[in-house]
């Protein structure tokens, strides 16, 4: 199965030909798969070198004109570099743009830890008015990623990721999806975690909420869910642990309950392994979660990942 950022290219050359204000900005990193969209538009396929500060700035630039600039590089040298440029070259001066990342948390641990960005959901809800994706799967990337650029001039980053539940759930870009329903408690998988989360959870009584929209926060499902379910909230996120408990706890200010964030832990991981060595240490495999999950529901105190 091709990943997530295999379909980015074609699906955004495609806009290009399509949308006279789709421009698409890079940093070196993935030119390769818009060759051929450069030659048919080469006023809107602009590859700006490995100068990341310089990548946002000239799409904000291009925003001001009127494009709607798609940018795309990793996820640490799209919103962690280039931050003070995301804030007020985008966001001061009020345009949009499309933010596309690579690498996710940990997708490529051999690049050590400047490739490594799970702090970048985190770090935008410092910041106002961005919409975040977060899909699971290829199918659901192309969904996000059309609707993401078609959405006027608002400003919106779309986490890609290697890792991929098995099959693709329809998606809107607004609502949790309820994948389960049962009675004691509320476990909500962002992106590629409801395949560990489904494992996890298996035989359990609770309602699994599906979230690729993360930005705005889905309020309303979660207070629907809790209904049924109890109060008992569990978020389990590819990115930093903890990220989304705040929404949470605002999302239920009337309604006594408990809310456990599990996620990628603070701590840096210096021996960098695979992949799956970095879920399996961060706690967020289908064992752990499990173990994790079932013991907050209990009322234990959850094993930390890292």
């Amino acid at each position: 199965m091709d990943t997530m950022r295999d379909r980015l290219a074609p699906v955004v050359s495609r806009l290009l030909d399509e949308d006279p204000r789709v421009a698409v900005v890079l940093a070196e990193v993935g030119m390769a798969g818009f060759e051929a969209a450069r030659r048919r538009h080469p006023d809107r396929v602009v590859n700006v070198g490995i100068r990341e500060q310089l990548l946002v700035g000239a799409a904000s630039g291009m925003a001001l004109t009127g494009l709607r600039p798609v940018v795309h590089t990793f996820a640490g040298f799209l919103v962690e570099r280039p931050f003070e440029q995301v804030k007020l070259d985008l966001g001061h001066q009020g345009v949009g743009a499309v933010l596309v990342s690579a690498a996710a948390s940990f997708d490529w641990p051999a690049g050590g830890y400047t490739h490594m960005a799970p702090g970048d959901v985190a770090l935008l809800d410092t910041l106002d008015g961005w919409t975040v994706h977060v899909p699971g799967h290829p199918d659901e990337a192309g969904t996000l990623l059309r609707q993401a650029v078609a959405a006027g001039d608002d400003k919106v980053y779309v986490r890609l990721s290697v890792q991929s539940n098995g099959q693709a759930m329809p998606v809107d870009g607004e609502r949790f999806l309820t994948v389960r329903e049962g009675s004691c408690g509320v476990v909500v998988a962002v992106g590629p975690m409801l395949g560990p989360v489904l494992g996890a959870t298996e035989g359990l009584d609770v309602t699994v909420l599906y979230a690729t929209t993360v930005r705005p926060f889905d309020a309303a499902t979660l207070r629907w869910a809790t209904e049924g379910a109890g109060a008992d909230v569990v978020l389990v996120e590819p990115y930093l642990a903890g990220t989304s408990t705040g929404a949470a706890n605002d999302a239920l200010p009337d309604v006594p309950h408990r809310v456990l964030g599990l996620g990628v832990g603070r701590a840096e991981l210096r021996r960098y392994g695979t992949i799956e060595e970095h879920v399996a240490a961060h706690g967020l495999d289908a064992r752990s979660l499990r173990e994790r999950i079932t013991g907050f529901l209990a009322g234990r105190p959850a094993p930390a990942g890292v």
